[in-house]
């Protein structure tokens, strides 16, 4: 009788110590169970896995012994690489059997040698260090297998070289290419159609629904079952792609590649040349006509705008007159006749955006310092994910440790049209009774009031005085972490880490390193961050993350729910929040071992109705508003890891 997937998470089954930080649980078991089954069964089911059940491997044990073509898809480029690297080999390994994997990623993660060989011949007028990492891409190209940016750590990933030697669907020549049977990226793709199980992300995933141009557009047909981990993100990441956008980088990129094209191709096409420089001006001046701080709005609230209109009429009729021209030089080779295609598919951009936008979507813009950014985005995706999903026989399964309000699945499903699908949830195993202590400070004024984050971080020092340090402080804003970073800057003890003065993965690494230290964060540390042990001992969140009111497709999801007769707090703004605030907390509890403190400064938690939800949602810490329990929770957590280090042999 062959093995299933309980047997092989079982206490004696190979998989048993190949988990790091983790004992086979009953949980585990029960949830991979379930999707075995509905990868039998070609079902939809959503899964909820609270840290520690194992989430990872009770869906990669099912999918590898189901003998079918499986698409995995993850939240980031991060958890692809070490699913793909680290958690899918150990599985394969264990149960033994001849299953082959395909990493597939973007194809801007590539090297494109055509871009190497033009940058080669463009670039020599450039600095010293530009030509040192030129030679040393060139240098790797000859010995990578895959031509993935993310192997060549010698140079930075966020690098202006990279753009400048990578490709994107706009400036791929794709047939046409002298370098098409070499190319990394089709590479890869042939790698993933003749792959038994495939990685992606679902950054990857909703390009290539919606442009049928990033990789596996052949691939998605032949697949029998899709799984999303860290499926919380896929509203969001959905609604992005099956919109449309449009940007000032995106036309600055155009002027750039016709020009060096054409100094390619020696098109001799007369006013080129000026198209591009006249267009590079006009994006110039339509983000100046915004004004100088940065901004993020409905189009709409531009009607009255003369400058912005007068610009944007400015914009149009330059790129108009490339487009044309464009059209002209076409002839002369690929590359100028990709850079017609591209002029021609912006232009129709530009016009729907600021023109037409169709009544079931939302247009908006967003501008920073230097560029700006069109969007169309769709109020609903329910109905278009819906006819994905159900088209084809395929199992869907999508899973992540935070997608449930208060035990409910019904936000996420609605979400995504999945209303008839099956669901489990599944709790963390870790004994958060006397792991954890939730503190709510006293006497902290409303989230509106003007000194909101300066009583935040007077009550936030106390804290970290007992907690020697070793903490995150989560913010909801930008501008909130500026404040409390001047106001720690002189009054922390202990080493202050912030978000923006390091790439992330190295002021985790700092932070790791130094034990005590104190970061501060915005958005993009509230998930996909893993810190075990002593070093994280603390995460204290300012206030509820709820949306901006300001934010444009909000507004417009709002007021189209409302004419329905919907409430959106109660449907939409409150369960995002508690969503995103489970992702915060999740930060604190990653093992066994782990212990800390959780501080949750918005009086709302008790003074509001709602603050029930967001507490029902959490999981079963113990509660209090005084400062003298958590400084005992430290000391008391204190002694106990001296015991254990006295106690454990030298």
């Amino acid at each position: 009788m062959p093995l299933t997937s309980k047997d092989i998470l079982g206490f004696d089954g190979p998989l048993a110590g190949r988990q790091e930080g983790f004992t086979p649980r009953r949980a585990q078991q029960e949830m991979a169970t379930r999707i075995e089954q509905a990868l039998a069964d070609y079902s939809v089911f959503i899964a909820e896995s609270g840290t520690g059940t194992g989430k990872t491997f009770a869906y990669l044990v099912p999918a590898l012994l189901s003998g079918k073509k499986i698409l995995i898809s993850t939240g980031t480029r991060h958890l692809q690489d070490q699913l793909y690297h680290r958690d899918l080999p150990i599985v394969r390994d264990a149960l033994a059997i001849p299953v082959t994997t395909a990493l597939l990623k973007g194809r801007s993660n590539y090297l494109c040698l055509h871009r190497l060989e033009r940058e080669e011949t463009e670039g020599r007028l450039a600095g010293r260090r530009h030509q040192s990492n030129l030679a040393l891409i060139r240098e790797w190209s000859g010995s990578t297998p895959r031509g993935d940016v993310a192997e060549m750590s010698r140079i930075s990933e966020d690098s202006d070289l990279w753009p400048l030697v990578t490709s994107t669907t706009d400036n791929c020549l794709g047939g046409e290419c002298t370098h098409y049977d070499d190319c990394f990226v089709n590479r890869a793709r042939r790698e993933a159609l003749a792959a038994d199980v495939v990685v992606v992300n679902h950054h990857l995933f909703f390009a290539d629904l919606a442009l049928r141009d990033e990789g596996f557009g052949q691939l998605l047909p032949g697949v029998e079952a899709v799984i999303f981990d860290e499926a919380h993100q896929l509203p969001e990441v959905a609604s992005n792609f099956l919109g449309i956008s449009l940007s000032g980088h995106q036309l600055v990129s155009l002027c750039r590649d016709a020009i060096a094209e054409d100094l390619n191709e020696h098109s001799g096409v007369a006013g080129l040349l000026p198209a591009t420089q006249s267009l590079e001006k006009a994006a110039a001046d339509f983000r100046l006509a915004f004004g100088v701080e940065p901004r993020r709005d409905a189009w709409e609230k531009l009607e009255n705008t003369k400058a912005v209109h007068a610009a944007l009429t400015e914009l149009k009729s330059r790129l108009t007159d490339l487009s044309a021209v464009l059209d002209i030089a076409a002839g002369k080779g690929q590359g100028l006749a990709n850079c017609a295609r591209r002029a021609s598919d912006l232009l129709d951009r530009l016009m729907m955006i600021s023109e037409s936008p169709p009544s079931e979507y939302v247009a908006w813009f967003e501008t920073t310092v230097r560029s700006f950014t069109l969007y169309l985005t769709p109020l609903d995706i329910a109905a278009s994910f819906r006819e994905h999903t159900g088209n084809g026989k395929k199992a869907w399964i999508f899973t992540s440790a935070t997608l449930a309000i208060k035990k409910s699945f019904t936000h996420f499903q609605a979400r995504l049209g999945l209303e008839e699908a099956e669901t489990g949830l599944w709790d963390s195993p870790f004994d958060y009774a006397q792991q954890t202590l939730l503190y709510i400070p006293p006497g902290l004024p409303a989230p509106s009031a003007p000194d909101y984050t300066d009583r935040v971080i007077e009550a936030s020092l106390p804290v970290l005085k007992a907690s020697r340090g070793r903490a995150f402080i989560l913010f909801t804003s930008h501008r909130a972490l500026k404040a409390a970073t001047a106001r720690l800057r002189d009054k922390l003890e202990y080493p202050l880490l912030v978000q923006g003065d390091a790439p992330r993965s190295e002021l985790l690494r700092r932070f790791r390193d130094m034990g005590n230290a104190v970061l501060l964060g915005t958005s993009s540390f509230w998930e996909g961050v893993d810190v075990r042990g002593e070093a994280l001992s603390c995460v204290i969140i300012d206030k509820l993350p709820f949306a901006s009111p300001d934010d444009p497709v909000l507004q417009a999801r709002a007021a189209a729910m409302e004419q329905t007769g919907r409430s959106p707090f109660a449907e939409y703004q409150l369960p995002e929040a508690v969503i995103t605030l489970k992702q915060g907390v999740g930060r604190l509890i990653r093992d066994e071992s782990d212990h800390g403190v959780l501080m949750l400064c918005d009086p709302r938690l008790l003074s509001k109705g709602y603050g029930k939800v967001f507490l029902a949602s959490l999981p079963p810490m113990p509660l209090s508003q005084k400062l003298q329990d958590v400084e005992a929770f430290f000391l008391r957590d204190n002694l106990v890891r001296q015991d254990l280090r006295e106690a454990s042999p030298a």
